[in-house]
């Protein structure tokens, strides 16, 4: 018997489903180490993570490979993945304690992974649209938001989980 080699991540309590195929990871990784000009992070066993005294040495070295990271790629190409919409009255009257929230999440989970990133909040109409380079920093900020404001949470996966739409709602 074969054994099977797809990775599987996403899951629910019927069964898995095959995680998303980001078209700006390399599957085959990058030669290490590498860093990212844009945003410093540094590549190294098939990971990306931010190290500053790190960073400094490896630029310095001619030998290390200089190069864009998928986080940077997608911001340049303006290819969300996840996209979290807030509406209501009760946001605009928090609107500072709010944005401190997301940034604060967000920094977080760049801690973590620097390939999540807020790629663009801005006021549109009536909502606070805010789009993300990783589909699970949208369901995160959402979450986040739903537990220190409370309101109507609402989270939207397309089918083969590439894309996350997150809708968060709260009138007073």
């Amino acid at each position: 018997m074969q054994k099977d080699s797809r990775k599987f991540g996403i899951s629910d309590k019927r069964g898995r489903a095959e995680t998303s195929s980001d078209p700006y990871l390399q599957g085959e990784g990058l030669p290490e180490p590498a860093v990212c000009a844009g945003c410093q992070a540094i590549y190294r066993k098939k990971r990306w993570y931010r190290d500053a005294a790190e960073y400094e040495v490896l630029a310095r070295d001619a030998e290390v490979r200089k190069v864009t990271c998928p986080a940077c790629r997608k911001m340049e190409d303006r290819y969300p993945e996840g996209y979290v919409t807030l509406r209501g009255e009760y946001l605009w009257r928090h609107e500072e304690e709010i944005r401190n929230l997301l940034q604060n999440e967000e920094s977080k989970a760049m801690a973590k992974n620097p390939l999540e990133r807020i790629m663009r909040m801005e006021r549109e109409g009536e909502a606070l649209i805010i789009e993300t380079t990783e589909e699970k920093l949208a369901e995160h900020l959402g979450r986040a938001m739903n537990k220190a404001h409370q309101g109507e949470l609402d989270i939207a996966w397309d089918d083969k989980h590439a894309i996350c739409r997150v809708c968060w709602q709260r009138e007073v």
